[in-house]
């Protein structure tokens, strides 16, 4: 896959002919609505073999293949040119595909109501290939040990036909809200945990694609520390005996002792001791209720996986992305109206529907731009695109992470599913 920036004055076809491609096939692969109608800043991700790469100034040979990975006598034979021969600022060159290494790669899908839309189920049927989770979300843990059930209709045949597993994940959600109450209530309980864990149990049994139980127990209160790391002991003996793997979601921390109750009571080294991976929410720097800004900015990500290395190992890692981005109304007033949360495609669309220029922020790696509406209201939105899902997947190998955790499916982003083929081998269970 070849990544392109739309610049002033390009068209489909002249896209098309630089990369030796047809429209079409750039057309379906990025789903572009309109392709007559381009914006300025869009990337477009453009499905061929291998990749180009424009030589710039302070360029040579041997740079360039070291940046990929290459050995340059290899790149020049590739592209029949001399290798002592100094390269001009412009030229084309052709970089074969890159051998992919393995991670595993999850989506979190979140049924509305009593039952599952079939545009949800076509949501994942397009992102099964890709995953090797799929994590209905949520079986909510109650204080009696029962477990609330979720509507699953069509998700575990869709699993089936796309050689997808399924992440079992038990929350602490009670009213729709991440209640430390209830965590705190089932921890202070051997009784309670134990009949939780039956009913955990007894229920993979029933639905039959579970091949790992994932805990996301939020806001709990920070002396429920040490309970909640007994909790996953227990859990963990006893799912592993049988045959299930067991996980866990941890708040984004830099630090061991960082203050707050989304926090506190998240012990990362005995999480990394614990269960078989982790996944960090490595998302919502920008939010709903929030400022306008990334949803998931590089260096900040990138600031909880280096602090979670100190604790665990890359392998048990999975980093957390969305798959969304947020539409702010200005000016922003704290309290006030909720930005709505946007598909990649979406924010492409509003941008052609206003005729407004993407902008790229090179330190958050991440596409943003304004607009004012019919009503006069001015806009904010920041989103994700070709370019910044390739910076988090440059990072998962940089730092040799296990893989990367999706919140969430439901908003359509087909790029995504394309530079996860271009750059992995995803592992199926």
């Amino acid at each position: 896959m070849q990544i392109h920036v739309v610049q002033t004055g390009d068209t489909l076809w002249q896209i098309a002919q630089t990369y030796n491609t047809n429209i079409d096939l750039i057309v379906q692969a990025n789903q572009i609505p309109n392709p007559n109608q381009l914006v300025i800043g869009q990337a477009m991700v453009i499905p061929i073999v291998g990749s180009f790469y424009w030589v710039q100034a302070g360029d040579n040979l041997w740079s360039i293949a070291q940046r990929f990975g290459m050995d340059y006598t290899r790149l020049a034979q590739i592209n029949a040119i001399n290798p002592n021969q100094p390269l001009q600022i412009g030229f084309r060159l052709y970089l074969p595909p890159q051998q992919r290494r393995s991670i595993e790669t999850n989506a979190y899908i979140e049924p509305r109501g009593t039952s599952v839309s079939q545009a949800l189920l076509a949501e994942a049927r397009i992102a099964g290939p890709y995953l090797t989770y799929l994590a209905p979300f949520s079986y909510e843990a109650r204080r009696d040990g029962s477990l609330q059930r979720l509507p699953l209709q069509g998700i575990p045949e869709v699993a089936q036909e796309t050689g997808t597993s399924l992440m079992m994940v038990v929350t602490n959600l009670e009213g729709g809200q991440f209640s430390g109450e209830l965590g705190r209530d089932i921890f202070q309980s051997q009784a309670v945990q134990d009949l939780l864990i039956d009913n955990i149990i007894a229920e993979t049994k029933r639905v039959g694609r579970y091949t790992d139980v994932h805990f996301d127990f939020e806001f709990l209160p920070g002396d429920q520390r040490q309970a909640y790391n007994n909790f996953l002991r227990k859990a963990a003996s006893r799912l592993r005996a049988e045959g299930l793997l067991i996980s866990s979601a941890l708040a984004p921390k830099t630090r061991a002792d960082q203050p707050g109750q989304w926090y506190e009571a998240h012990d990362y080294r005995a999480h990394g001791e614990i269960v078989d991976f982790v996944v960090l929410m490595t998302y919502e720097w920008g939010y709903s209720a929030g400022p306008p800004l990334a949803v998931s900015p590089i260096r900040q990500v990138e600031e909880v996986l280096q602090y979670a290395l100190t604790e665990m190992p890359g392998s048990k890692i999975m980093m957390g992305q969305n798959l969304y981005g947020y539409d702010w109304t200005l000016p922003f007033v704290e309290g006030g109206e909720y930005a709505k949360a946007v598909s990649p495609q979406r924010a492409i669309e509003l941008a052609t529907q206003y005729q407004v220029q993407i902008q790229y922020d090179t330190q958050a790696q991440a596409p943003h731009f304004d607009y004012v509406d019919e009503e006069g209201r001015a806009h904010k939105v920041w989103f994700e695109d070709a370019r910044s899902i390739q910076a988090k997947f440059d990072l998962i190998k940089r730092l040799n992470l296990r893989g990367i955790s999706y919140w969430k499916l439901g908003l359509s982003f087909p790029q995504n599913w394309l530079l996860i083929s271009e750059n992995f081998e995803v592992v199926k269970r």
